[in-house]
């Protein structure tokens, strides 16, 4: 992918010149002029790799921000004070919010390319199932935008549920510290889902004093409410990338529709290209028998005139 990406900014000049090559086959009698031709797809063209740019530019971020939550769920791990827990869920919050927006930006620039890349089809004045150099790697260059988000929706949604697991674990961990006892599976799904970590612990606080297992009780509490958020927050963000996806996957459909068209035009232009062999062939062996044909005729005028003349001539 990362190969796709860097042939289709760092080739552009060689593109350029496949594009005019095309224009100027679609455009052959129509009085275009080639200056202009060239400076408009420049501009189009420049526009386009900016735009693509600024995606590159967001998609990196996410990377980083990927990472610092990565880091903060680890940090995590190790930490009980409600305010320390409370300064990390903060944090982690923030780089959410972050994320949400840089994702819903990236959609829609890609939105716009989307546009950009039909507009560009529209004026290039090309017919179903044709296309030109410059609008494949347009094409190329906006899918492999898509596909690198997908891989990055892979990895937030591998967080996401990684990040769950070991919540539960965290809870079981809490619960048998001051219990003395493992939870089962029903008892974690509980306390994770309804946040009744005072219910199930209401034997430890007999046993051990209110306020020793009460610590316990809010930690728990602050882990599933900072949990909550970021697995609603985790799951708007998959829900931007599976948009993001359905658009490559409808694209790439797309591409392979117009490759199958170009294929088949391209069958056509040989049959074609045959026939008119076939048919020149037939037509020069027609010339070369016509010729024949009059040379006999000559030869038995020759033949046949002569001798009647010359013996007229004699009498």
């Amino acid at each position: 992918m990362n190969d796709l990406m860097t042939k289709s900014f760092t080739s552009y000049v060689d593109l350029k010149k496949a594009a005019m090559k095309d224009e100027l086959d679609l455009e052959a009698g129509q009085g275009v002029e080639l200056s202009s031709s060239t400076t408009h797809m420049d501009t189009d063209m420049g526009l386009f790799l900016e735009e693509a740019e600024k995606v590159k530019t967001e998609m990196a971020s996410l990377r980083e921000i990927l990472e610092r939550l990565q880091q903060a769920n680890e940090e995590g791990k190790s930490l009980h004070k409600p305010d320390a827990l409370k300064s990390l869920r903060t944090r982690i919050n923030s780089d959410i919010v972050t994320l949400l927006k840089k994702a819903r930006a990236i959609r829609a620039h890609l939105e716009d390319m989307d546009k950009a890349n039909s507009a560009n089809r529209r004026l290039s004045g090309l017919k179903d199932g044709t296309t030109t150099a410059i609008y494949r790697t347009r094409i190329a260059v906006t899918n492999g935008l898509r596909k690198k988000l997908k891989e990055l929706m892979m990895e937030f949604q591998g967080l996401r549920q990684r990040m769950m697991t070991e919540y539960k674990e965290t809870v079981g961990r809490r619960y048998f510290t001051v219990t003395g006892e493992y939870p089962d599976e029903e008892v974690i799904e509980k306390i994770i889902s309804n946040g009744e970590e005072e219910e199930f612990l209401g034997k430890a606080i007999g046993e051990h004093g209110r306020g020793k297992v009460m610590e316990t009780v809010v930690e728990i509490q602050d882990r599933h409410d900072a949990a909550k958020e970021i697995e609603k927050s985790l799951l708007e963000l998959h829900q931007v990338f599976l948009d993001m996806a359905v658009m490559v996957e409808a694209q790439g459909e797309k591409m392979d529709d117009i490759e199958h068209h170009v294929i088949h035009a391209s069958h056509y232009v040989k049959d074609a290209n045959k026939e008119l062999v076939s048919a020149n062939k037939y037509q020069r062996n027609s010339r070369k028998w016509l010729c024949i044909g009059i040379i006999i005729l000559l030869i038995l005028i020759l033949v046949i005139v002569i001798p009647i003349a010359t013996s007229f001539s004699s009498s």
